[in-house]
């Protein structure tokens, strides 16, 4: 083969190798693209009706459990004042 065969394939197997390494190393880039595109397809008005919701309920939630603390407390110390 002639020398300048051999340096042209030499090329463009660097070129091949370049290539795939750009692909395989930057995977971050794909991720970013494909969370930009699940996020472009989100309906924003449920997505922040839901937030409202689960914050009325997570109140909801956190009243109910500091009340039944509360009354488990009184009825403990309650029996306890009846033993002693």
């Amino acid at each position: 083969m002639p020398p300048h065969f051999c340096a042209v394939i030499e090329k463009r197997n660097q070129k091949m190798e370049h290539r795939q390494n750009i692909s395989t190393s930057d995977s971050s880039t794909n991720i970013f693209l494909t969370g930009a595109i699940l996020f472009a397809n989100m309906d924003f008005t449920s997505l922040s009706e839901y937030a409202l919701k689960a914050a009325i309920g997570g109140l909801i939630w956190m009243t109910f459990k500091i009340a039944s603390d509360y009354v488990s407390d009184k009825i403990r110390s309650k029996k306890e004042k009846k033993n002693d």
